[in-house]
């Protein structure tokens, strides 16, 4: 089995976020190939990168930083949870990102979005970008939700319409196949 690291992104009072990741979790336990783990970055509250030395060195000097890379370094597969503010993706999760370095490269992952009309697209396409500077490779199948807040219940439970879960299942699929294969690439740099 493969560890899948789920990254909530969304930190601000009365976020939505966490709803939609214990979702694109459940299932990605359901599909049975991985080990998975959701890390919430409201939860971590990592401060603004604050360490002496560029991440390229892996020279930490924080606990926190040095927690992090734990957990990075042990993913083989990501599946970013993001929603959409000022047309870009959440902070947090860039100074997430920028903490580390070798930690995220060769490795696969999957964008789920969240929005209004445009679902997130402007987020997950900015993240794109981001991620393969870092050596990631940004899957073409995504999950992109418009309007989402209508398919949280009562229960705060996300409840996917047809199209969401098709989606969702097109991604794991990819993910999966990405993810053995870059293993190789990782284990013969």
């Amino acid at each position: 089995m493969y560890n899948l690291k789920i990254i909530s992104s969304s930190v601000r009072d009365g976020r939505k976020g966490p709803i939609v990741a214990r979702w694109i979790t459940e299932l990605a336990r359901q599909d049975g190939n991985y080990n998975v783990e959701l890390l919430d970055l409201g939860e971590l509250q990592l401060p603004m990168m604050n360490e002496p030395h560029h991440p390229m060195l892996k020279k930490y000097q924080y606990e926190h930083t040095k927690q992090w890379s734990a957990k990075i370094e042990e993913a083989d597969a990501f599946i970013f949870v993001t929603a959409e503010y000022d047309y870009n993706y959440p902070a947090p999760l860039r100074n997430a990102i920028e903490y580390l370095y070798q930690e995220w490269n060769y490795k696969a992952a999957g964008i789920v979005s969240s929005g209004g009309v445009s679902a997130g697209t402007r987020a997950a396409n900015s993240l794109k970008a981001d991620l393969s500077t870092m050596k990631i490779v940004p899957l073409a199948e995504a999950v992109y939700i418009p309007f989402f807040t209508q398919f949280i219940n009562e229960g705060e439970v996300f409840v996917p319409n047809d199209t969401s879960a098709a989606s969702a299942q097109a991604m794991l699929r990819e993910l999966l196949r990405w993810t053995k294969g870059l293993k190789l690439i990782k284990e013969n740099k």
